[in-house]
C-alpha cells in the first residue's frame, strides 16, 4: 500500500499549502490602500451630513448650508518665508493638504430644466473623460494645445462640463463648434454654480459665481481674489500694511495650528495691504497670502455672504444671497415664483480640494409648488429660518465619470439609458461604495484573477494528491 500512495506525499505536503497560501494572500490583500502618485486618495468617513434651507422675498433668494467640520480651513495658498526665498504652500493635492493649508469650500449646481439629465443624475453629468486628478488625467500639454480648451481658454486640464458640448461623450478632445457651444449656452443648457470659498471669498462677505458648460467658466467681470506674486522678482507683490494691522506678515505656526481670529486679520485684501518691502529683515516661517481679495465686477460678483459664515462649534453655518433674477441670462439661472429648480451640493472640508469632496444626490427646491423641499416666502430683508432644515447625506464619488456610467462596463447603463433617476436605484453610502470600488478597478481585477489561479492551482493540487488513492481504491475493489 505505500508503494501504491507514495505521490500522495509530496503534493500534500509541498504543493497544496503553497497554493493554498497564495489563495489566502491574494485573496483581497494589499487592494484598498492610499496611492498619493496616481491621485487616489479616500478619506476616512465615505459620508457625511449637510442641512440645508432657503428662503425668498420676491426679490432676493438665500441659501443657508449648516454642515460639521473638526476644524475650520481658511487658509489658502500661502507663501512661507524659507531661508532668503518664498516658497509656495497649499496648492491641490492628493487627499488632504499635509499642512492643513486648503480652505472649506460648499458649492451648490443649480438647474431651472435646461439640462433634463442634472434632475435626473446630478454632478455626475459633470464628470467626463480624463478629468484633472483622475488616475488616467489628460497630460497638461496636450489639453493647452487643444484648440477650444487650450489656445481659447487657456486651461491646462479638463473640468466640469456637460455630455452635449462633446461630440463624443467619452472623449473631452471632441468639444463641439463654438457656434453650437454658444447656440446651446443660450438655450439655457448650463448649470449655474454658486461657489463659497472659506479662504478666497468669505473673509470679504463675497461669493464666487461661475457655470458649467464646455468647461468650469467663470461668469462675466473679475472675481473675488487674484495672485499676489511676481514672476519676474519671485516675491510677493503686496504684504499686509502694518499701519492697519500690526503686522506684515502671518506666522507659520498660527496658520497651521488650526485656530482661527475670524474678526482678526487672517487674510490680505485690498483694503489691508501695502506694497510688499523686501528689504524688511523677513524670519523663517514669515507667511504672506498668495491671494488678494478684492470686490468682484459684474456678473461674477451676484452672490453675498448674507450675515457672517463662520465655523463655531463643530459646525459652518453659512447663508447666500443673490438677486432672484440677475439678468445675466447666459451666466445665471433665474430663480421665479411658482417654479422647481434641480440643486446639487459639493462640501469640501479637512484641507482637501479638487475631487476629494463630498457630493448629493440632486434634489428639488420649489418657490411655492411641491418639490423635496420648500424655499420659504417672506416679507423683508432677512429670513426668520423658521422653516425646517432639509437633511442631506453627502457621499465620497471617487473615480466614477459619465463616460462610464452610459457605458457596458456600469450594470445600471440601461436604467440611465431609459432616464431611471440615480435616487430611485442608488443610496449614498452605495455610491460612496462603488466610487472606492472603481478607484481600484484595476487593481481589484487583477487580484481577483491571481486568486482564481491560486484557487485553481489549489484544486489541481488536491486533485492530483488524491488520484493514486482513487487508483488504488479501484485496485482494490477490482481484487
Amino acid at each position: 500500500m505505500g508503494t501504491r500512495n507514495k505521490g500522495v506525499g509530496p503534493w500534500l505536503v509541498l504543493g497544496l499549502p503553497i497554493a493554498l497560501g497564495l489563495a489566502w494572500i491574494t485573496q483581497g490583500t494589499g487592494v484598498i490602500e492610499n496611492d498619493l502618485e496616481r491621485n487616489i486618495y479616500i478619506p476616512e468617513e465615505l459620508t457625511m451630513p449637510l442641512q440645508v434651507q432657503s428662503a425668498y422675498n420676491g426679490e432676493q433668494i438665500f441659501f443657508r448650508y449648516r454642515w460639521p467640520a473638526e476644524r475650520p480651513h481658511v487658509y489658502h495658498d500661502m507663501l512661507r518665508y524659507e531661508d532668503g526665498e518664498w516658497v509656495r504652500h497649499g496648492r491641490s493635492v492628493p487627499g488632504p493638504d499635509p499642512d492643513g493649508t486648503y480652505e472649506d469650500r460648499v458649492a451648490m449646481l443649480v438647474d431651472d430644466g435646461g439640462v433634463p439629465q442634472f434632475g435626473r443624475y446630478g454632478g455626475y453629468i459633470t464628470v467626463g473623460d480624463q478629468m484633472r486628478f483622475f488616475t488616467d488625467s489628460a497630460s497638461p500639454a496636450e489639453v493647452a494645445e487643444h484648440s477650444h480648451l487650450g489656445e481659447q481658454l487657456g486651461q491646462s486640464d479638463v473640468r466640469k462640463y456637460l455630455p452635449a458640448t462633446r461630440s463624443d461623450q467619452k472623449d473631452w478632445r471632441s468639444v463641439v463648434d463654438a457656434d453650437v457651444l454658444a447656440t446651446q449656452r443660450e438655450a439655457g443648457y448650463f448649470l449655474d454654480l454658486w461657489h463659497w470659498r472659506a479662504g478666497r471669498s468669505n473673509p470679504i462677505n463675497v461669493s464666487d459665481d461661475q457655470w458649467i458648460g464646455e468647461y468650469r467658466n467663470s461668469d462675466a467681470g473679475s472675481g473675488p481674489y487674484t495672485t499676489n506674486w511676481d514672476d519676474d522678482s519671485q516675491q510677493p507683490v503686496w504684504m499686509l500694511d502694518p499701519e492697519q494691522t500690526g503686522q506684515r506678515s502671518l506666522r507659520w505656526e498660527d496658520v497651521t495650528s488650526g485656530d482661527v481670529d475670524f474678526d482678526g486679520f487672517y487674510y490680505l485684501s485690498e483694503d489691508n495691504r501695502t506694497d510688499f518691502d523686501p528689504d524688511h529683515d523677513w524670519q523663517n516661517g514669515d507667511v504672506i497670502p498668495r491671494r488678494l481679495l478684492r470686490q468682484p465686477v459684474g456678473s461674477r460678483g451676484d452672490i453675498a455672504v448674507h450675515g457672517q459664515a463662520r465655523w463655531e462649534d463643530g459646525y459652518w453655518d453659512v447663508t447666500l444671497v443673490r438677486d432672484m433674477d440677475t439678468q445675466a441670462p447666459l451666466d445665471d439661472k433665474a430663480f421665479r415664483e411658482q417654479g422647481v429648480y434641480d440643486i446639487g451640493i459639493g462640501v469640501y472640508r479637512n484641507a482637501t480640494g479638487s475631487r476629494w469632496h463630498y457630493v448629493s444626490h440632486p434634489y428639488t427646491v420649489g418657490l411655492g409648488r411641491e418639490a423635496d423641499f420648500q424655499a420659504m416666502a417672506f416679507n423683508g430683508d432677512s429670513p426668520d429660518w423658521s422653516n425646517d432644515w432639509f437633511d442631506m447625506t453627502l457621499f465620497y464619488p471617487g473615480q466614477v465619470n459619465w463616460p462610464l456610467l452610459i457605458s457596458s462596463a456600469h450594470a445600471g447603463a440601461e436604467d440611465i439609458a431609459e432616464g431611471t433617476p440615480v435616487r430611485a436605484r442608488h443610496s449614498e453610502k452605495q455610491l460612496a461604495l462603488y466610487g472606492v470600488e472603481m478607484e481600484f478597478n484595476d487593481a481589484i481585477t487583477s487580484r481577483w484573477l491571481m486568486t482564481l489561479i491560486a484557487g485553481l492551482i489549489a484544486m489541481l493540487g488536491v486533485t492530483l494528491a488524491l488520484l493514486p488513492t482513487f487508483r488504488s481504491t479501484r485496485q482494490g475493489d477490482r481484487s
